[in-house]
């Protein structure tokens, strides 16, 4: 479950990444047109690539159920480290991209 966990906070960090006003607040810029969709596609992908971990572990059934609790935990992380502290949301996201490898290679 670590491994969805860290795709999923990546995912919604990138999809939050894509937007004027997170990306002005975090990178102090604007995304061009460009970088804008190159940012909803990888957190689409992470998002949707977050999905295999949970099923992996736990089987469609309970892996699904897994998964969407999942999610909501990373959200909700996501929008209570936005206000307070976006540079610590900014910094693991980075984080949980770089775990993500090892997470893989302990689920295997």
């Amino acid at each position: 479950m670590l491994l969805a966990l860290l795709l999923c906070y990546a995912g919604f960090t990138t999809l939050c990444l894509s937007t004027d006003r997170h990306h002005g607040a975090l990178l102090h810029s604007k995304p061009s047109s460009g970088q804008r969709l190159a940012l909803r596609l990888g957190g689409w992908l992470l998002l949707s690539v977050s999905i295999w971990p949970a099923v992996r572990a736990a089987g469609w059934s309970q892996g699904l159920v897994e998964w969407c609790a999942v999610l909501m935990c990373s959200a909700l992380l996501l929008v209570l480290l936005l206000p307070y502290r976006p540079r610590l949301a900014l910094i693991l996201a980075g984080a949980s991209l770089l775990a993500s490898p090892v997470a893989a290679i302990a689920l295997l």
